[in-house]
């Protein structure tokens, strides 16, 4: 059994700068000024397009991330609409097999960090779902059907590409306080390299 944190990782590369200058550029279409497209006009122009509720302009770009959180938090992402995703299925994969190191592996908990009591009733709950699992695997169940007993905390990977706008969305519904504590740990970590890696568009989120 493995146990190991959400994370992230940018299946694209944003390309900063030059993805919000093709913004502005597109984004000028609709006024028909492109005569004043400057090496830095593109940060004023879009902050002016945000400050006005003129979205739509930050649909013309998309970004791909792999997000590694439990199945639980995946139910809640892809509920987002306006979006594309490839998701590890338990269905066709056998964790018993070697490229899955023959373990199950899940996402610790954040909120029991000062709570071991309780942090060790869910590692033992874990591990126990392991054992059994792998007991249906040998008693001949596929995959398909041993997976019926698979908890939320199961890793999984999920491949999610959203048009800017909706990773907007996404950030404001995600990152609230009322948000559930692991689909906040994941978005809030996610915002932070957002933020990093494509300014203006989500530092005011």
């Amino acid at each position: 059994m493995k146990i190991i944190p959400p994370s992230h990782t940018f299946l694209s590369e944003p390309d900063g700068t030059a993805l919000l200058q093709r913004l502005e550029r597109t984004g000028r279409i609709c006024y028909k000024s492109e005569g004043k497209i400057t090496e830095t006009s593109y940060a004023p122009f879009l902050r002016s397009l945000l400050q006005r509720g003129h979205e739509s302009v930050i649909e013309h770009a998309c970004l791909s991330v792999l997000i590694v959180c439990d199945r639980g938090v995946s139910h809640e992402i892809v509920r987002h609409r306006i979006a594309s995703y490839s998701q590890e299925s338990t269905r066709y994969c056998n964790y018993a097999q070697e490229k899955f190191g023959r373990e199950l592996t899940f996402i610790r908990p954040c909120f029991w960090q000062e709570e071991p009591e309780k942090y060790q009733i869910w590692q033992e709950t874990m591990a126990e779902i392991e054992r059994n699992y792998f007991r249906l695997l040998d008693l001949g169940a596929a995959p398909q059907e041993a997976r019926s007993i698979l908890p939320n905390s199961l890793k999984t990977e999920l491949a999610v590409t959203m048009n800017l706008r909706e990773w907007r969305h996404f950030f404001r519904l995600r990152t609230d306080a009322a948000s559930h504590p692991q689909m906040r740990e994941t978005a809030c970590a996610l915002l932070e390299d957002f933020r990093a890696k494509v300014p203006i568009l989500f530092d005011t989120l």
